[in-house]
């Protein structure tokens, strides 16, 4: 007996029925030899660790504009945290621990840089829109690996697409927008407890809000520190969901109420904020002028693209090639492209 089938031969044996099973996993595109070690979900959390799109996370807003400060959360930090929320929160349900963390590294791969800002003015350049769920498909499934993809299964292609929710429900009522495991459930619920709670924090790090500026009611309900909210959320999902046939994921009436209510504080006073979008207005102008000189220069655009971007359509790759960019790769192409350089000279 392998070692993977010994693994999944354990999953069997102590995961809750309601678990994606990773000998049950409905597989690859592209079928491949299995690993002897790793079964298919800790496998795909591997290929997502060694990407380069998941190193570029590291570089690309989370909310601040390449911040200054060590302390500041990026797009890299971010997903951490999701992970390690959404696990947690798996471990206790008996759900698959590999599948939940798969899912939550790669759910923003496919993030612009310059953060929601950037994908704002992709979606409004780009032919047939832009969404950044849809994006971190495409990384994983068309670019990775110059052009080849990660080859990942489909119970993780499928959390990626649809974790990400905006303004919406958190949990939707169409089964359509939901995952298909509650693995992945259980990341797109993660994904706004991480950034509600560590998008208060930055913002009060950045002076924006002080801690009397929280709503009251929020305060008494989920908790008066970063800590005691993101434990307050993760408790009521894992007391919702115990002893629930079939297992239910979600949030008390008390907690979710909460919940929006914190998220809309944050869009009214933290997003969309004159200070922290005047930033953001210049950043658009940078993707728009990029994108337009690579349409002018396609040939030069080709080369400087490589391999990945190769078997699109230009207009498509283009597209792609400016998602990827992380903050200080746009600035330092815009750059060395439009602004004038000192003669050097003696």
């Amino acid at each position: 007996m392998s070692i993977r089938t010994m693994l999944e031969e354990r999953e069997k044996k102590f995961l809750s029925p309601y678990a994606q099973l990773s000998s049950a996993s409905r597989g690859r595109a592209v079928p491949e030899e299995e690993c002897s070690i790793r079964p298919a979900f800790q496998h795909d959390r591997d290929r997502i660790i060694h990407s380069k799109s998941f190193r570029r996370l590291k570089h690309k807003t989370q909310v601040f504009l390449t911040p200054s400060g060590d302390h500041y959360r990026t797009r890299l930090t971010h997903t951490l945290e999701v992970a390690q929320i959404a696990r947690t929160m798996a471990k206790a349900l008996c759900l698959n621990e590999d599948l939940t963390e798969a899912i939550a590294l790669g759910h923003d791969l496919g993030h612009t840089p310059f953060g929601h800002a950037g994908e704002e003015t992709l979606n409004e350049i780009c032919p047939g829109g832009f969404h950044h769920a849809a994006q971190s498909l495409r990384v994983v499934d068309l670019l990775e690996k110059d052009g080849r993809g990660l080859n990942l299964t489909f119970e993780v292609r499928d959390g990626i697409l649809k974790h990400s929710k905006g303004k919406g429900e958190i949990l939707a009522e169409d089964p359509g927008d939901m995952p298909c495991t509650y693995e992945g459930k259980l990341v797109r619920i993660a994904d706004i407890i991480a950034y509600i709670n560590h998008d208060i924090d930055d913002a009060m790090r950045a002076g924006l809000i002080s801690p009397e500026d929280i709503p009251r009611d929020c305060l008494e309900r989920l908790g008066d520190s970063h800590g005691r909210r993101i434990d307050t959320m993760v408790k009521d999902i894992i007391e919702q969901a115990q002893g629930t046939e079939p297992l239910k994921i979600g949030l008390s009436q008390n907690v979710l109420e909460a919940t929006v209510n914190l998220r809309d504080f944050l869009y009214e006073r933290v997003y969309d904020l004159p200070q922290v979008h005047a930033d953001f207005h210049k950043s658009a102008k940078i993707l728009r002028e990029l994108r337009a000189y690579y349409l002018e220069k396609k040939e030069a655009f080709r080369q400087e693209a490589g391999e990945a971007y190769a078997r699109e359509p230009v207009e498509r790759a283009i597209s792609d090639f400016i998602a990827g960019m992380t903050d200080r790769y746009a600035f330092k192409r815009y750059e060395e492209i439009f602004l004038p350089r000192p003669w050097l000279g003696v």
